[in-house]
């Protein structure tokens, strides 16, 4: 398998012959051979490079999430500025874009849509349009696949920077399809040029591409992160730890107030297929609950495809709540920029999940089954024509 940054080494696209270009990339971007794309770029196509873009986490993925911002800085080997679109803006301005004649991308998303990159390409793609500057995707694999697709379409007046378009939690998609998508049905008019990969399929998640993961943030370190990210990162709007502050986030959950045995009994009368459960404690070292015990559990992948941790989530926090009502809470906002939407309503996409949990009567398998579900027949029906690997 190729990623698209080795494919236009070999056969550049003609926007990127002689142009003067910016690259939005991170310290995941790298080849086979773990060298960044700046580098191997800046040597095909020498003097061209004029500046590097970096999203959420900077550059090196050094800034913990929700709005800790990264600076402006300097990429000393290349002697190239390099623009922080998570700072005071979180789309590229004009002065930004002024240097430079096409703007390429190549970042390794997560799959899931409330992770930033996808809207920081989706600013880069309006900014870029706006310009006439051409953008170029050099695409990478989608970590959990190609044919899977799960949680409910974000609804309109919910959008915000972890969610900028009616799209999946788990969409399914890679960069580059997003981008197609993206451009096509918010009518941006970027001029998009798409670097497929060679030797990707649907059907394979990251393990079976070959390849070594390099996290594209802090608190995606293991490939099994991105696997139950797409239900666990709703954690993020409740009081429950999702594990930030231990060597594994996403893959253990918990609060002070948790019984993590009690819990896990009570998760047993849910269906959570390709997982297996183990009640634990830690001590997370930052974020919520820093420097207390918490009684919790550890997520444990044993069949990477049969994963639905939308679901898995879901149940979560209907036991969690019925366990512990007293002690279960949504977090206020702000969050990720949004100074009034409760933060789980922009990341589940809308009030449904907290609305319904507010009733005294505990979720059912079947009521689950209904906040998490997502027509999928309509869902790639309607991304066939920007879809580049079927």
């Amino acid at each position: 398998m190729r990623i698209g940054l080795e494919v236009c080494l070999d056969n550049p696209p003609n926007m990127l012959r002689g142009a003067r270009f910016g690259l939005l990339m991170n310290q995941a971007s790298v080849d086979e051979e773990f060298r960044y794309s700046c580098d191997v770029l800046a040597v095909r196509f020498p003097g061209q490079l004029k500046a590097i873009f970096s999203p959420q986490h900077g550059l090196w993925g050094e800034q913990q999430a929700n709005m800790i911002e990264s600076p402006h800085g300097r990429y000393e080997p290349l002697g190239v500025t390099v623009y922080s679109l998570y700072s005071e803006t979180r789309q590229p301005t004009d002065d930004m874009l002024r240097e430079i004649d096409c703007l390429v991308i190549d970042l390794q998303d997560v799959g899931t849509r409330v992770y930033t990159f996808a809207w920081t390409m989706l600013n880069a793609l309006r900014a870029c349009a706006a310009a006439k500057i051409p953008v170029v995707v050099l695409d990478r694999p989608n970590p959990l696949g190609g044919v899977v697709a799960e949680g409910p379409l974000l609804e309109s007046g919910f959008q915000s920077f972890v969610g900028g378009a009616s799209i999946p939690l788990r969409h399914g998609l890679t960069l580059g399809e997003l981008a197609r998508l993206l451009n096509h049905e918010l009518q941006i008019g970027a001029d998009l040029h798409v670097v497929a990969m060679s030797g990707w399929r649907r059907e394979m998640l990251f393990a079976e591409t070959g390849r070594a993961w390099v996290a594209p943030s802090p608190n995606m370190p293991r490939i099994e992160s991105t696997l139950l990210y797409p239900g666990q990162v709703l954690l993020e709007g409740t009081c429950l730890s999702e594990g930030r502050g231990t060597t594994l986030p996403f893959e253990v959950v918990g609060a002070p107030f948790l019984d993590p045995h009690q819990t896990v009994r009570e998760l047993a009368t849910f269906e959570l297929p390709g997982l297996k459960l183990r009640p634990i404690r830690f001590v997370p070292t930052f974020d919520k609950w820093r420097g207390q015990s918490c009684g919790g559990l550890a997520l444990h992948i044993t069949e990477p495809q049969a994963v639905r941790s939308v679901t898995t989530t879901l149940a979560l926090l209907v036991v969690v709540r019925k366990l512990h009502p007293r002690e279960f809470a949504w977090l206020s906002p702000p969050y990720e920029y949004e100074q009034n939407k409760m933060p789980i309503d922009i990341l589940f996409g809308s009030a449904r999940l907290r609305e319904r949990m507010a009733s005294d009567t505990p979720l059912s398998p079947t009521d689950i089954a209904t906040l998490a579900t997502l027509d999928e027949a309509a869902w790639w029906n309607r991304t066939a024509t920007c879809r580049l690997y079927d």
